[in-house]
């Protein structure tokens, strides 16, 4: 029954709309079809078309300069008016801006040829000196070609002095504008808290009233009026059933069902399902709105005066409808407690304040529509104003201190303050500040300086509850597509989607608080302008083409990376080190030709930026000396690989594989499997041990100390027999015992054997050394104490190709291990 009244309902009423009685919406001043006359002042125009004087004629043809030097004088003029009104000056404005972008798009006029014939004379040669001769055929030529390059240059040159002219003409029209709305910020009106000032704002009130009731009198005495009301009754009672209806029961509806969806907030589909489902509390109370509104036009009893009340009427409506739909998305009813975290009694106090915010901003715009067409005086107006704003200014110091509160609560529970609740109590401490100083300059006086204070700062407060909304949207969307589990909206992508929304706020944020649309419109132009770099001026279309040329270049480079890498180099006899050299050497040149190409496509001439570079290359040179001497060695290293990957390499104390050499440092994997970074400059300039590549082959040397009275031979033969016994060592060359010398009362033995794998060392040597303590203990000899002879605890001199034990090095440079097979073990 329920789905069929309200199927019911919205058939009747897109009848009405269809059927009613068109009502045409009253005459509003066309300022887009004034224009300036020869003092300023504005006049209607006599066509669609511009006077010649007022507009630039269309790109394709020349530029009408001296219609432009008209429009230059005219704004000239204005500029130093003071009598001039601020729509004059913007008038002006617009059409300065028209010409600027014709003037700009002039100045490239005939650039192709300029260029062209720049390259000829340069390919004459330079010119003689003084009354050195040059050959005539040639000075003829160079004289033509001078003359028609001035002759090309002309043009642009006019063009670009023009285009210096408007731009500097429309700073000085926003300079006077700007210090217009200073001045009226700063005006000081009588102050409203004065008792002398009262009578006179209720004698405003009081004609105020008069004059709608004499309105609606006067429509009531006209025949035709009254009669057209008769005709009108059935429609107007039946929107006014709708309205009443839909204001009524239409918002409870949707706002239950957008509750008990929110309340099951754990599946994000629903949370996403209740939002969407909450529009319905806009969309429902606006239709209602519209009906009352259609429905008090259809009476034809308004007047001039009544029908701006009823149009602030119907936006004071519109205010609190927006306001609670939002509020309950900020401070939701139920469980959930929304983006802010606050309680549920704090959250219900937030969303009446809001309501009652939204309502005082649609009384000071119906106190506008009402009585400023009437040019009441500042006393009346101030006192009039002063209530709403100092009601307005007690909510928001209660709606900072709820924000508040949250920050406060969220540090007293040891929570880390995120940006965002950073961001939060500055806005809270901010309508605090404001809350508390603009009542107290409205008072003194100053009422509009408080109202611009209080009313952006109300507005500022929905806007920004409405990017927490559409940011938990997006984190909502974004969980429900990847399923992801934990807090969504700590993921990267609703971390740039907010940041993108909080960037495409600013421009709102701006008009909130002053900012005039021109000086938006300005900021782009500039934007789009570019900005100059030597004879080049650099726009977002120039950049686009350098993004775009570059990241193909750069794609280009990989995927030819890739081939070498995968198919060309492996069928090579290069090993994989002179490989990795290779491919990084084509990365980083094929990265250089696309910066280049990517700068020639763009246009940008770099040669103005030659003593900028020079001074540059000095700095860099004093002040990055170790990176430059890095990514010098690193280049060096691509080219002469002295070092390759998978070297064995010591550099230093550091011991370890070649893993990866980059233009400014070497990583090296120990054999603990740590990774240490060498810069490149230490692989040059300091002494590097290297040994067999891809050789896990390496000598170990355990020292044995034995007192002086044992004997000897049989000390060597016990150390020898264990030696061979080992499954690692190599036999050829056979382990060598070596009696090494002597100690104040030990003899000192080395055990040398090769290993066929190196990073076994360790369980090698501990294995030989239970073996000896056991052979020495059933053959009744007695090894020397640990810390008798210093030969004996020394650190184990190992060849290069070993992973714990030093090689010896030879004086110059680098040296190897010689090959195993080529000598013994000693």
């Amino acid at each position: 029954m329920t789905s069929r009244l309200r199927l019911a309902l919205g058939l009747i009423l897109a009848a009405l709309i269809w059927a009613g009685p068109v009502v045409s919406p009253p005459a509003k001043a066309q300022d887009s079809l004034r224009q300036v006359d020869e003092t300023g002042a504005l006049v209607q125009r006599q066509g669609p078309g511009l006077p010649e004087q007022a507009a630039p004629v269309e790109a394709s043809a020349s530029l009408d300069y001296a219609a432009w030097e008209r429009l230059a004088e005219r704004a000239e003029k204005a500029t130093s008016n003071r009598n001039i009104g601020s729509e004059a000056l913007e008038a002006i404005r617009r059409q300065m801006v028209d010409w600027r972008s014709a003037l700009l798009g002039e100045q490239n006029a005939n650039a192709a040829r300029i260029a062209t014939l720049r390259t000829q004379i340069a390919a004459l040669g330079p010119a003689p000196a003084d009354r050195v001769p040059e050959v005539e055929e040639i000075a003829n030529r160079r004289a033509a070609l001078t003359e028609q390059l001035v002759t090309l240059q002309a043009p642009g040159l006019a063009a670009e002095e023009a285009y210096r002219r408007a731009d500097g003409l429309i700073a000085e029209i926003d300079r006077v504008l700007r210090e217009r709305q200073a001045d009226q910020l700063l005006k000081l009106w009588p102050a409203p808290i004065n008792p002398a000032n009262w009578p006179e704002a209720l004698i405003g009130l009081t004609d105020t009233g008069v004059r709608l009731w004499e309105e609606t009198a006067e429509n009531w005495a006209d025949d035709k009026a009254r009669s057209a009301f008769g005709d009108n009754v059935p429609f107007i009672l039946l929107l006014l059933a709708l309205a009443v209806g839909l204001l009524a029961y239409g918002r409870a509806w949707v706002q239950d069902l957008s509750s008990r969806l929110q309340d099951r907030a754990s599946v994000r589909g629903r949370k996403i399902l209740a939002l969407v489902a909450s529009l319905g509390e806009i969309a429902f109370p606006l239709v209602g709105i519209f009906c009352a509104y259609v429905a008090l036009i259809f009476t034809e009893m308004v007047g001039e005066v009544g029908e701006r009340v009823a149009d602030a009427a119907a936006n004071l409506a519109l205010y609190v409808t927006l306001a609670a739909w939002l509020a309950g998305r900020v401070f939701p009813r139920g469980l959930s407690e929304g983006p802010l975290g606050l309680p549920s009694e704090r959250r219900a106090e937030a969303r009446y304040n809001a309501v009652v915010m939204a309502v005082l901003l649609g009384l000071a715009q119906l106190r506008f529509a009402a009585m400023d067409a009437q040019s009441y005086s500042e006393g009346t107006t101030s006192v009039v104003s002063y209530p709403v704003l100092v009601v307005a200014g007690l909510l928001l110091f209660r709606i900072g201190q709820l924000l508040r509160r949250h920050l406060l609560r969220d540090r007293r529970e040891g929570e880390a303050k995120s940006y965002g609740m950073r961001l939060i109590g500055f806005i809270g401490q901010g309508a605090m500040l404001v809350g508390v100083a603009g009542p107290i300059l409205g008072a003194v006086g100053y009422v509009p300086a408080a109202a611009a204070m209080i009313y952006p700062a109300i507005i500022t407060l929905g806007v920004v509850g409405l990017l927490l909304v559409l940011q938990e949207l997006v984190a909502d969307i974004y969980g429900a597509i990847t399923r992801m589990d934990g807090d969504p909206g700590e993921a990267l992508v609703p971390v740039l989607a907010n940041f993108a929304l909080a960037l495409l706020s600013l421009p709102v944020f701006a008009l909130i608080w002053g900012a005039r649309p021109s000086d938006l419109t300005e900021l782009w132009t500039r934007f789009r302008e570019g900005f100059a770099l030597g004879d080049t001026r650099i726009s977002p279309t120039n950049f686009l083409v350098f993004a775009t040329v570059f990241a193909l270049g750069y794609v280009l480079t990989r995927l030819f990376q890739g081939g070498l890498k995968n198919s060309i180099l492996p069928r090579t006899s290069l090993d994989q080190g002179g490989q990795n050299a290779i491919v990084s050497g084509v990365g980083y040149l094929g990265i250089f030709l696309a910066a280049v190409a990517a700068i020639n496509a763009a246009g940008i001439n770099l040669a103005g930026l030659a003593i900028v570079a020079g001074a540059l290359s000095v700095g860099i040179g004093f002040g990055l000396q170790t990176v430059v001497s890095n990514f010098v060695s690193g280049i060096i290293l691509l080219i002469e690989r002295p070092v390759s990957e998978g070297d064995w390499i010591e550099v230093g104390t550091t011991q370890g594989i070649v893993k990866a050499i980059s233009v400014r440092s070497t990583r090296i994997q120990t054999f603990d499997r740590s990774d240490v970074i060498v810069p490149n400059s230490d692989l040059i300039s300091g002494r590097v041990t290297t040994g067999p590549r891809f050789n896990l082959t390496g000598r170990l040397i355990v020292p044995v100390s034995v007192p002086l009275a044992t004997d000897g031979r049989k000390v060597e033969t016990i150390l020898r027999e264990i030696a061979e016994a080992q499954p690692l060592a190599i036999l050829q060359p056979p382990p060598v015992v070596a009696l090494m010398g002597f100690g104040a009362d030990s003899l000192n033995f080395e055990v040398r054997l090769i290993l066929r794998d190196v990073n076994f060392q360790l369980q090698v040597r501990s294995e030989i050394n239970h073996q000896i303590a056991a052979r020495f203990a059933s053959e009744g000899i007695l090894p020397s104490p640990a810390g008798s002879e210093p030969t004996a605890t020394a650190p184990v001199a190992v060849a290069p190709a070993q992973p714990a034990a030093k090689a010896e090095r030879r004086p110059k440079g680098r040296s190897r291990k010689p090959n195993p097979k080529d000598a013994p073990a000693s």
